[in-house]
């Protein structure tokens, strides 16, 4: 687990889009956040308070989180003061870039002298079992989508925000980096030797009470040839009662494979639950999560009502609009 409040480390980002899991973290869990760090040259500012790292320090951050990633996503040589002087003041630093914390002898020495952790998150913290594909109490939902990055986390943990409002038991179970910095535990699954991958999800999402949902980080697609490894991971470790469709309509092909078409949603519906109904012949498809940040409002809701007409289910920017009538479907 790691210790909040966090102080967000935004290097020397080059614009907004490079400090994205820093500001999954402010969108989802603000109440986590101090303060953002920033060096000189930074475009991306997350609009929270700019702080050093004494001052930090100082009003209780306990954990310095690199929020940013450059081209390569690994830790820049210009972060490495900023990041010896957090280890230094006290606080433990947490990442989830490709290169290890733990790998520069000069942090882990200041990170020794003071006490502080160093939590790669990319890195699995322990050894998972293999699945074994066996019911468990409690109800489980995952959202699978037509491509990558296409708003899987945001869709569950939007899910989970109007659940506990309602006064329902859920928790969002991260599976990715983003999702491991905003709840501070989860399973970095692509990072997990395939054999236990699914073994990982069911490690996560254990057996609960019988009213209680495990709202499942989706990875990957069934349809994207380089990551359909960890969504059939997902689908099989998780054993899902309920299935979101996420979609986002203005893609033209899947993201970084521009000779790969997006498959329809009907194809999507038919994919996942043929690969679902494996472990669990009772799973559903209760929804459709539509990502329509690219569309006017008005263009919006009109997308939103013609695949709703099309595939008979509840369809909703869960972000933009909310979660509640995805929410609907499961009580």
């Amino acid at each position: 687990m790691l210790k909040t409040p966090y102080l967000l480390f935004l290097g020397d980002a080059p614009d907004q889009l490079a400090a994205k899991v820093a500001q999954g973290i402010k969108d989802w869990r603000p109440e986590f956040c101090i303060g953002q760090l920033r060096l000189e040259g930074c475009r991306a500012d997350l609009g929270l308070p700019e702080m050093g790292v004494e001052e930090a320090r100082a009003a209780g951050a306990e954990t310095l989180v690199v929020g940013a990633a450059n081209r390569g996503g690994v830790i820049s040589p210009a972060w490495l003061d900023t990041l010896l002087a957090a280890a230094t003041a006290g606080m433990d630093i947490a990442s989830g870039l490709h290169n290890r914390l733990t790998a520069l002898p000069e942090l882990v020495e200041a990170a020794g002298r003071a006490g502080t952790h160093l939590f790669d998150v990319r890195v699995p913290q322990q050894e998972y079992p293999i699945a074994e594909g066996r019911p468990r109490t409690g109800r489980r939902w995952l959202a699978v989508g037509t491509d990558c990055s296409i708003g899987k986390m945001y869709t569950a943990l939007a899910m989970e925000r109007e659940m506990h409002a309602r006064g329902m038991k859920a928790s969002f179970r991260a599976t990715g980096q983003t999702g491991i910095l905003i709840t501070g535990s989860g399973v970095p699954l692509d990072a997990v030797v395939a054999d236990f991958m699914a073994g990982a999800v069911e490690w996560l999402t254990p057996d609960n009470e019988p009213d209680h949902w495990d709202l499942i980080e989706g990875q990957g697609s069934l349809f994207h040839p380089s990551f359909s490894g960890v969504t059939m991971a997902l689908i099989h470790g998780g054993r899902p009662d309920a299935l979101v469709l996420c979609h986002e309509p203005t893609r033209t092909h899947m993201r970084g494979l521009p000779h790969y078409s997006l498959p329809s949603l009907e194809a999507l519906r038919d994919l996942a639950l043929e690969t679902a109904r494996i472990v669990n012949p009772d799973v559903r498809v209760t929804g459709i999560s539509v990502n329509t940040a690219a569309l006017s409002a008005e263009d919006a809701q009109q997308c939103l009502r013609e695949i709703e007409e099309r595939m008979g289910l509840p369809t909703v920017d869960p972000y933009r609009d909310g979660a509640g009538r995805l929410v609907d479907m499961l009580q």
